[in-house]
């Protein structure tokens, strides 16, 4: 589904991603851990396309489409979602008109019609009580007010609504505490099928003890350096850091 090759990223003239390789496949779901400022946030939000990132060297695929030569909401409409670490305000839009927006968007970009009011408004309120948010938020600015777990719990409301075929969630983890944590696990374990992936960038590894992740992948100075299974998570936990980095420096 997603076959990132050679990836070198500069960020205002600092290499931060420096010959990064990753595949995944349809069905995995897939931990990126690592120190700070190692390039896991500057990964998903290069797929995604934000902007202020420059490619300097190599490709990424999805599904056979070069990335690298698609808009950004070219890359949405495509299946590709990125939830952020840090959810921005949207004062003066309703989530609910955000979510429906963008729902019909990408329903259009596959050739079919508007969804029905009815249907719209069962789904995101089915969808809502998965993420326990009162269905007051649906006629709320975008996160304007919302806590930090409110935040990131309407972050995975939009991926449950969206359905995308691979979702990058950005240290979804960070700011929660665990009854939050448990509630956006349980939705982000919802979407896991044959047909989608799921990318998590995490520091910590008790988010997985919630989602099981496939492969765990260790990002050190802008470079995979260790794969493994869930145990690497395990081990990252009990050991840190300074053993891998010792390891990939010899």
């Amino acid at each position: 589904m997603l076959e990132v090759k050679d990836l070198h990223v500069t960020v205002e003239d600092k290499a931060i991603l420096k010959g990064l390789n990753l595949t995944i496949n349809a069905g995995e779901i897939h931990a990126i851990m690592g120190p700070n400022g190692a390039g896991k946030s500057t990964l998903s939000a290069v797929i995604a396309g934000k902007d202020g990132y420059e490619v300097t060297q190599g490709t990424i695929l999805f599904e056979g489409q070069d990335v690298l030569e698609m808009e950004i909401e070219e890359r949405a409409r495509a299946g590709l979602l990125l939830g952020f670490q840090y959810p921005i305000e949207i004062p003066g839009v309703k989530n609910i008109y955000l979510l429906k927006a963008a729902l019909n968007a990408q329903r259009a970009a596959r050739g079919e019609g508007e969804i029905p009011a009815p249907e719209f408004m069962k789904l995101v309120r089915e969808k809502s009580a998965e993420m326990k948010l009162d269905p007051s938020f649906l006629q709320r600015a975008v996160n304007e007010g919302f806590s930090g777990g409110e935040k990131k719990r309407n972050e995975i409301l939009q991926m449950l609504v969206l359905q995308p075929k691979l979702a990058m969630l950005d240290e979804i983890d960070s700011g929660l505490d665990i009854d939050a944590m448990k509630v956006v696990a349980s939705g982000v374990n919802s979407l896991r099928s044959a047909d989608r992936a799921i990318l998590l960038v995490t520091h910590y590894q008790r988010l997985l003890n919630h989602i099981e992740p496939d492969r765990v992948h260790v990002l050190v100075d802008g470079r995979i350096v260790k794969s493994g299974d869930k145990e690497l998570a395990l081990e990252l936990e009990a050991r840190g850091y300074d053993w891998v980095l010792e390891e990939s420096a010899a």
